[in-house]
């Protein structure tokens, strides 16, 4: 008979869609009912039949937001058993957001599928992402400013909500995989909120079409998407090897660079470092602000007696050559952070602290009032870090008060301490090697 797959010109090409899922002894599809997700859930079947593949389970979502959905739900569980397949329906329960729903739908649907694979032994969830999803996706960061690493758009494999996600459809058109659905005999879910013209990203659907009769179709973009992956991967090794190379992280976890070599290289890759500098010193503060980062960049080689800046939760100041990217004080809770025995807190993106078995508890907060002489004289060495990497750093008490660490520089071995992107520390602020 012939495969549901060979309708959409799929099924001889089925192992290579797949081969990123091959190795996994079960992975997880997630399955709303919709034509594309039916798609993935009729495809993977088909896969699964006809090679070793691994165990599948379905998982479907009831967002609580329309009164169809328990009713579709019900179909995909149907469904799925009709072809064999585990299955498991979940439901977002609690208040909705009168903000930002279909983001924080998004976020429920991740948040409970991602527990139920955890609970499941599964690591790995297919989702039924295609190549319009793709364009649409590339469109919409291109209206919105994105580079290099944005333009390329979705990848096969990504973390998401703290699930790790394999789409092994994108660069499958979406009528191919209502073509499969079709010739099922099955009828998808019609989610109003996928014509809903308030989404941006049902806009960017609906001018698929028009661009599409010029010429820029979904496979143009999805194939644009790809070169400029290719290209951004290229600038990205190059960058890390320059990141490596001009960028040191202090105990503080302040970063250092040399102003003049940065501004050396290729504006491209310089952006790179820069943003990597600024996100690594200031917690992660929305690193995809490339705007920000290129005005920066255009400023330090404008400006030779540069002045200083603040941008994405850090400060920036220059000392000679050497430009120096600190965490702002201002941006955390004041509000200190216990850690019991034995456990570990990673703080602020920057630092992990663990403190050590038969401890009492410990206490984290920002040093935002600690002066740089009062660091020094508790220290008992010179610091050359600004004072905003200071009063920025955690600053680590006992029960009594007594100061146990400031950063990286420990004052008592029963506090181990980690900066990230720095070497490892060892004991009183000591720095080796990795």
């Amino acid at each position: 008979m012939r495969g549901l797959a060979d309708h959409a010109g799929l099924g001889r090409h089925l192992p290579t869609l797949f081969a990123a899922a091959a190795g996994s002894g079960a992975v997880g599809l997630a399955v709303s009912g919709g034509a594309d997700s039916l798609a993935l859930m009729l495809l993977a079947h088909e896969w699964a039949r006809s090679a070793p593949a691994p165990r599948l389970v379905v998982y479907t979502v009831d967002h609580g937001l329309r009164p169809e959905a328990e009713a579709e739900t019900a179909f995909v569980m149907q469904e799925a058993t009709r072809l064999g397949l585990a299955a498991r329906a979940l439901k977002w329960i609690g208040a909705k957001p009168s903000v930002g729903l279909q983001e924080a739908a998004r976020q429920a649907r991740y948040r409970l599928i991602g527990d139920a694979m955890r609970a499941d032994g599964i690591h790995l969830l297919l989702t039924a992402h295609h190549r319009d999803d793709q364009a649409e996706t590339v469109l919409m960061r291109l209206a919105h400013g994105s580079g290099l690493e944005g333009l390329r758009g979705m990848t096969p494999i990504a973390e998401v909500e703290g699930v790790r996600v394999f789409r092994p459809l994108l660069g499958v058109g979406s009528d191919d995989l209502r073509a499969i659905v079709a010739a099922a005999g099955l009828t998808p879910v019609a989610d109003p909120s996928n014509v809903d013209h308030h989404y941006e990203r049902v806009r960017w659907r609906q001018a698929l079409p028009p661009l599409a009769a010029l010429g820029l179709d979904s496979g143009q973009l999805a194939q644009f998407a790809r070169r400029a992956g290719e290209a951004d991967a290229a600038l990205a090794q190059w960058a890390e090897r320059a990141f490596g190379e001009l960028v040191v992280v202090d105990a503080l976890g302040a970063a250092r660079l040399d102003r003049q070599a940065l501004l050396a290289l290729p504006r491209a890759v310089g952006l790179k470092v820069l943003g990597r500098a600024i996100a690594l010193a200031g917690g992660g503060q929305r690193p995809r602000a490339l705007g920000a980062i290129e005005r920066l960049h255009d400023r330090l080689a404008a400006e030779p007696a540069f002045a200083g800046a603040t941008l994405l939760g850090t400060a920036l100041r220059q000392r000679g050559e050497a430009l120096w990217i600190s965490r702002e004080p201002g941006r955390s809770s004041a509000a200190p952070t216990m850690i019991g025995a034995s456990q570990t807190l990673l703080w602020d993106r920057r630092f992990t602290i663990a403190n050590g078995a038969g401890n009492g508890p410990i206490s984290v907060r920002m040093a935002r009032e600690l002066s740089r002489a009062q660091a020094e004289r508790l220290l008992g060495r010179v610091l050359i870090a600004p004072a905003a990497a200071i009063k920025a750093a955690p600053l680590i008490t006992n029960g009594d008060g007594q100061v146990l660490a400031l950063g990286g520089y420990r004052l008592d071995e029963a506090v181990s301490i980690g900066v990230v992107g720095a070497p490892t520390l060892t004991s009183a602020g000591n720095v080796t090697s990795n």
